[in-house]
This record gives C-alpha cells, structure tokens and sequence, in this order.
C-alpha cells in the first residue's frame, strides 16, 4: 500500500499526464474535495469518489492545461495521515497560449492509500481568465 507521499506523486504524474480519471480514483470512495477559495462558478465541496469523477470529467473539458505541479515545500504534521503541501500549479490556456502559475496551500488526509479529504486554498487572483477562451 502506498504512503501519503507516494500518492502525491502519483496524483501530480497523473494531473500533468491529464488523466482525471484515473486521479479519481486515488480518492476512497467516500472522499471529499474542499474549495474554500473556490473560483465563480466552482463548487466549494465535492462529496463522494463518484461526484469527484463527474466533476473532473467536467474539468477535462475546460481550456487548461496542467504542465507542473511544482512543490515548494511540504510538510509532514503530527498525524501520518496529514501532508500539507504550498505548491504552483503551472499550465496554459489551451485556446489562447497563455501561460499561468498558481500559488495554493493544499491540506490532505491520505488513509490506507486513498485521499480522503483534499483541501484546496486556490490563489484565485492568479488564475487565468477564461471568459476571453
């Protein structure tokens, strides 16, 4: 059974490869994305592996590209189901070239190999602009 680190980077090989599927299913079946920063128009929770799925097919379709997701620090906490990450996502607009890098916090809880909370505090003032897309 993998570790929470190994899981992570599995979830990052997966996001720049573009596989959202099979990123959904890193998730237990129960698990849970949280969005407190959530862009407009975003959920701000994601209940349930299955409601994960639906929604990162949704996301496929979106004009983004994930390039990198570069860690600038991790940190392991006082429970080994805990790993806090502040990292960058790096990646372009598909329709328009442009390229960004977002900054964000991101909490997981990570129990026998599976995500079971993702908790995203997204720097949205530096997300890309996709109304002109």
């Amino acid at each position: 059974m993998e570790g929470p680190l190994e899981v992570l980077e599995r979830r990052r090989r997966l996001l720049v490869a573009g596989d959202l599927d099979a990123f959904a299913d890193l998730f237990a079946a129960e698990g849970v994305i949280e969005m407190p920063f959530a862009a407009k128009g975003l959920p701000a929770r994601l209940e349930g592996r299955e409601t994960i799925r639906e929604f990162s097919a949704h996301a496929a379709r979106m004009p983004l590209e994930i390039t990198d997701l570069r860690t600038v620090q991790l940190h392991r906490t006082s429970d080994p189901e805990v790993v806090i990450l502040e990292l960058v996502s790096v990646g372009r607009v598909t329709t328009t070239g442009e390229t960004f890098e977002v900054p964000c916090i991101q909490v997981f809880r990570i129990r026998d190999g599976r995500i079971v909370l993702f908790r995203d505090y997204v720097g949205v003032g530096s997300l890309p602009d996709l109304t002109a897309a």
